[in-house]
């Protein structure tokens, strides 16, 4: 199969570039940096440099193609309008393009729980439960997904939770806090969440793009097993081989920070992940999904628990000189 792949330099995209070369499929691969894109293009990958934006690289990155993986995004943002000219219209252009360049592709939108927003806790949310989200991503996001939805594209929608694995950089700022023995977490860390490991999302992905009744379908894609942000970082001490000590950061306090962290991050010229907009999404009591969908149709269950998931990033960390 051929296939494009947005987002393959990036976290999720990387692994699912892999997952695609794995099968022996051709992939080709969307890079705004093509020497970011180094390590595909040495295992096969056909790279074409372009952005969602450049509607031309767009179609040049799409012609032929028998699959799209879209998995670029922005996750961090300067203001709401800059999500949508990524997340919405950015999705907006690369349909359009397939639809001239790849008819009848099939179009694999990678979502985010944060479109669905937070669930009861101990309550995993269905595929088709009404979405709330609570954030400027994810209300974008969603807005990805109305694109996709009302396009005449054959699609699939895959939504996952929290990401984890080789490559993230955002879980290493716990790692390390965690190797030196502390485990903050926001009230009392009894937020309850789903989690996926990265090379079983990208599975994930893969499926949808390739099992035949996926199509015109939304799927969730974690462990069946949600765990307590408190939970998460006692996991990772027992992948680093510590016990650390949690240390609750009542709300006030984590807004106080986040806030300290996002002007830092915005007096430097970057974006911030972590920011005052996605507080609620921190004060929300769970975000829980439920998975049998993707289980019963694609044929998938995620792999790694959060125990196997941490030992593998932990390790991945080590070897990567990261967690000195």
């Amino acid at each position: 199969m051929r296939a494009l792949v947005t987002g393959a330099t990036g976290f999720v995209g990387s692994h699912v570039a892999e997952a695609l070369l794995a099968r022996g499929d051709i992939v080709v691969c969307l890079a705004r940096n093509p020497d970011r894109a180094a390590a595909l293009a040495a295992r096969g990958a056909q790279v074409i440099p372009g952005s969602l934006h450049d509607t031309a690289s767009l179609e040049r990155a799409a012609q032929g193609v028998e699959a799209v993986y879209h998995v670029a995004g922005l996750t961090a943002a300067f203001s709401e309008a800059e999500f949508y000219a990524v997340n919405e219209q950015g999705t907006r252009r690369l349909l359009q393009a397939v639809r001239r360049a790849a008819p009848g592709a099939r179009f694999v939108y990678v979502s985010t729980q944060a479109a669905l927003g937070p669930s009861p806790p101990g309550q995993y949310l269905p595929e088709d439960a009404p979405c709330h989200p609570l954030s400027a991503y994810g209300r974008s996001k969603l807005a990805g997904e109305a694109v996709v939805l009302g396009s005449d594209v054959p699609w699939v929608i895959v939504r996952p939770p929290v990401v984890y694995g080789p490559r993230d950089r955002e879980f290493l700022r716990l790692f390390r806090l965690v190797r030196r023995g502390l485990n903050p977490v926001f009230g009392r860390g009894d937020q309850e969440i789903s989690i996926v490991y990265a090379p079983d999302l990208a599975e994930a992905i893969v499926r949808a793009g390739t099992v035949a009744k996926a199509t015109g379908q939304v799927y969730h894609a974690a462990h069946g097993q949600g765990v307590s942000y408190r939970g998460l970082g006692l996991a990772i001490g027992r992948a680093l081989g510590r016990t650390p000590h949690t240390v609750p950061v009542p709300i006030p306090v984590a807004a106080a920070i986040i806030w300290a962290m996002e002007g830092a991050a915005g007096a430097a010229g970057r974006r911030s992940v972590v920011s005052v907009d996605r507080l609620d999404e921190f004060r929300a009591p769970a975000w829980l999904i439920a998975v049998d969908k993707a289980e019963r149709e694609l044929g998938w269950r995620a792999a790694h628990d959060v125990d196997a998931g941490t030992r593998e990033t932990a390790e991945w960390y080590r070897t990567q000189r990261l967690l000195a």
